[in-house]
């Protein structure tokens, strides 16, 4: 996908809720973005959904937080972007709130009821149209999905670097180098020498007395 930020890292260490995460970092700042761009992104972001249903023929909630995702920046896209060539360019709803107040942005709807429903049915047609995006790249790049796939389990991180090398074709001794070897533990240290007791000395009896200092006449 030509127009999604650079993959930075993969990995499937637990992070939070997440039980895997892909980090892309932009190269650039953005101040703006593209609805060509938006929709890149919703089909990266769809990957491990259309995964599931390539590999395993099943779904599981793991992509609850994705089609979160998708699924408001969809709803943006039309409402918000005037990015609908269906509805044209035009801002539906009123957003009102009082953040300083603890209350949270609410929409009050200013189109009728079949609008709404065009609306809903966008929406449905942009998140469907990078499913099935998503599924095509996959689909395509089957044998690099099940390889990288294999290796991430072992490896648990792989880096940028290491992910584009895998993709050129290089075998993993040669992206990730030989597995270091296990050093055997430290010895333990010698255990101090034993003091060595010297005999106590025993006092000296005292003098009797008229005896101290010579003989007593």
């Amino acid at each position: 996908l030509e127009n999604t930020d650079p993959v930075h890292k993969i990995s499937v260490i637990s992070r939070g809720q997440a039980l895997g995460y892909t980090i892309s970092l932009p190269t650039e700042d953005k101040f703006l973005t593209t609805r060509a761009e938006l929709s890149d992104t919703m089909a990266m972001t769809l990957g491990g959904r259309a995964a599931e249903e390539i590999v395993f023929g099943e779904v599981t909630t793991g992509a609850s937080n994705d089609l979160e995702k998708v699924t408001a920046t969809a709803k943006q896209m039309v409402m918000r972007f005037g990015m609908s060539e269906k509805l044209g360019p035009r801002v539906f709803g009123h957003d009102h709130g009082q953040p300083f107040l603890g209350r949270e942005f609410s929409s009050e709807p200013d189109y009728s009821d079949d609008v709404a429903r065009e609306i809903d049915a966008e929406i449905r047609r942009i998140v469907e149209e990078a499913h099935q995006l998503a599924r095509q790249i996959l689909g395509q790049h089957r044998e690099d999905l099940d390889h990288t796939s294999e290796i991430l389990l072992r490896r648990e991180t792989i880096e940028r670097d290491q992910f584009l090398a895998l993709l050129e074709g290089k075998a993993e001794l040669e992206v990730f180098g030989p597995d270091e070897p296990v050093l055997p533990p430290p010895p333990p240290p010698p255990a101090a020498p034993a003091d060595e007791r010297k005999p106590e000395r025993k006092p000296s009896p005292l003098p009797r007395p008229g005896f101290a200092g010579g003989s007593a006449d």
